[in-house]
């Protein structure tokens, strides 16, 4: 009962300010703002286009007042705007649509006019135009104020102007910001912090799909923005992202209302579902437990109800994930603690299963949370497309909560259209070189791998999540280093061969070097044989003098065995017999004659 008392006060409000019935658009003003000849900057070659493209939409919707400029200096847009801002005094709807350069300098956006030259960060407050001050000239429109800004481009001055301070911050893209005026709505070509594509052909893929339903009769603003974004998505492969800031009530605001029609007007039919549709938005534009809670308690059956449990489960899975995360990161510091004061090694065991299991749960909890993602956004498509066929008929399944499995819709986006999404921006970082076929296969699981260790993330790597794709997104540049094989050096973001020049090679460390010149191989050597260059005969006589030696008188025999062997070591000869040893006579040499025994000698002396 508390809970419907908390939303009984928000759906009676929002009755008070809209009224009970659809909203009817009363005067409507336009201002379209479009700058392409940047003075001090690359011109762009859309933005006329684009302005062209909106002013004729507004003024084929009806729109009481379209005011279209281009080019306009600083001066020339203040002057616009102030004349602008009268205008919107007597309007129930004021609209502003820029295209061209935009900046955001510590958190604020601003427009960039034609002239600026923004040779310094402190340059912006004087030569640009402020994101609040275009709020304060549609501020005055009583039912809806629009701000479209087509200025998310990657803008050239932010890379080129001097920091006053280097603490002073220059973001990419446009900032996120939260009008504090009600019935305000800011939409970005591209969400904040990133930047949109100017497309292919002669306008931007945000302004193509503006064109096609922004002014669709009777579609709700918030619902028109929700098609340019699916549109935009499509177009870029889920590069760019549309986003819309702000809040509006419970009852639909189009642009364009629905022509009357001429016939007499009928009875109205009494729909019971209608008051639980607008029960049922406005506790989603709430977004917490509280406002679904509130609204099951009023509406426990049927198929809102089956919707708004949806809703609390994706809810409950995203605040169990972020549990399991504080838990993991809580076991890990405690993991690496203990590990630092060296505790005991059964501690520290005990600590690295905590930590291991907490890191399983939040993987769990991940894959808990992108299932109730999928099949909350499944069902809200649902929703969305049968109050789009039938607006004024409630959904044939309200009478059961068993008449619509909501849990087995069809998903928003489709695994595969979201895997090809995933390897896509992992190739834009580095970290993907296969084909982007939409298979999440090994290659896909060891790239997204890879990505975390050099991003510092813990992603799943054996699913491809949304959480995934918006990871790798947020890197503006490669992530991953490229690695070349050894004989190729990295160009930029590519390979090439190394070519050294004439006598060098690549060594080991893929450098070249000197070759040296090779040594010619040294000739064999053969150790010197005395006994081959002694002349056979010689030879002979020396194995002589050791055979008479071996077989002579003994003791005698032995001596001059000796003493020839030491003598030839010297150079000369030794004659024994048996009386004595003496050497032989200079000129001469022994010779052996055979025989050998008591009074003949075996070797003779001959002299020349």
């Amino acid at each position: 009962m508390r809970s419907l008392l908390r939303l009984c006060p928000l759906l009676l409000a929002a009755a008070l300010v809209f009224g009970a019935g659809p909203a009817h658009a009363g005067k409507r003003v336009a201002l379209v703002l479009a700058n392409s000849a940047y003075q001090h900057a690359p011109s762009l070659a859309n933005p006329v286009n684009d302005g062209a493209v909106m002013a004729k939409t507004l003024k084929e919707a009806g729109f009481d007042v379209v005011d279209s400029r281009h080019d306009l200096t600083a001066q020339d847009t203040r002057r616009v705007l102030r004349d602008f801002a009268d205008a919107t005094r007597t309007a129930d709807i004021a609209v502003v649509y820029y295209a061209g350069h935009g900046i955001e300098v510590e958190g604020s956006n601003y427009l960039i006019p034609v002239d600026a030259r923004l040779e310094r960060d402190t340059d912006v407050y004087d030569e640009a135009l402020s994101l609040d001050r275009v709020l304060v000239a549609v501020e005055p429109a009583k039912q809806l104020r629009l701000v479209i800004l087509d200025a998310c481009r990657d803008n050239p001055f932010g890379k080129t102007m001097k920091r006053t301070i280097a603490s002073r911050g220059i973001g990419r893209g446009l900032a996120q910001v939260e009008p504090t005026s009600p019935n305000t709505l800011i939409a970005y070509s591209a969400k904040a912090g990133f930047t949109a594509q100017d497309g292919d052909g002669a306008n931007s893929p945000f302004t193509v799909a503006l064109s096609k339903h922004l002014t669709t009769p009777g579609l709700d603003v918030r619902r028109a923005f929700g098609f340019v974004r699916d549109d935009v998505l499509k177009s870029t492969g889920n590069k760019q992202e549309p986003f819309v800031y702000g809040s509006l009530g419970g009852d639909d605001v189009p642009l364009v209302p629905v022509k009357a029609v001429a016939a007499a007007p009928a009875a109205p039919v009494a729909n019971p579902q209608a008051d639980i549709r607008r029960d049922y938005e406005l506790s989603l534009q709430v977004g917490n437990r509280a406002a679904w809670e509130a609204f099951l308690a009023q509406h426990p059956d049927g198929f809102y109800s089956n919707l708004a449990k949806l809703q609390l489960e994706k809810i409950g899975a995203e605040q169990a994930h972020a549990a399991a995360i504080e838990k993991a990161k809580q076991a890990e510091a405690e993991r690496d603690r203990l590990a630092a004061v060296g505790a005991q090694k059964d501690a520290q065991a005990r600590a690295a299963a905590d930590a291991k299991a907490a890191e399983q749960a939040q993987l769990a909890a991940q894959k808990a949370k992108e299932q109730a993602q999928q099949q909350a956004a499944a069902a809200e498509q649902q929703r969305v497309n049968l109050a789009a066929a039938a607006p004024s008929t409630a959904p044939a399944s309200t009478a059961s909560p068993a008449g619509t499995n909501v849990a087995s819709l069809t998903p928003a986006t489709a695994p595969a259209d979201l895997s090809r999404s995933v390897q896509t921006e992992l190739g834009r970082v580095g970290c993907f070189s296969g084909q982007a076929d939409g298979n999440w296969n090994t290659s896909s699981q060891r790239s997204l791998s890879q990505f975390n260790r050099y991003a510092g993330t813990k992603l799943d790597v054996k699913v491809a999540s949304s959480d995934a794709l918006d990871a790798v997104k947020a890197k503006p540049s490669r992530v991953c280093p490229l690695v070349c094989e050894h004989g190729f050096k990295v160009d930029g973001d590519k390979c090439t061969k190394i070519v050294c020049r004439e006598g060098f090679a690549i060594n080991d460390d893929n450098e070249c070097e000197k070759q040296r010149a090779a040594k010619p191989a040294k000739p064999a050597t053969a150790k010197r044989d005395d006994s081959e260059e002694r002349p056979a005969r010689q030879r002979r006589q020396a194995g002589g003098a050791a055979g008479e030696a071996a077989g002579g008188y003994g003791a005698a025999a032995g001596i001059a065995a000796a003493a020839g062997a030491g003598r030839r070591s010297g150079g000369g000869q030794v004659f024994c017999n048996s009386s004595g040893c003496r050497p032989v006579s200079r000129g001469c040499h022994l010779e052996y004659r055979g025989g050998g025994g008591p009074g003949n000698d075996a070797n003779a002396e001959v002299c020349y």
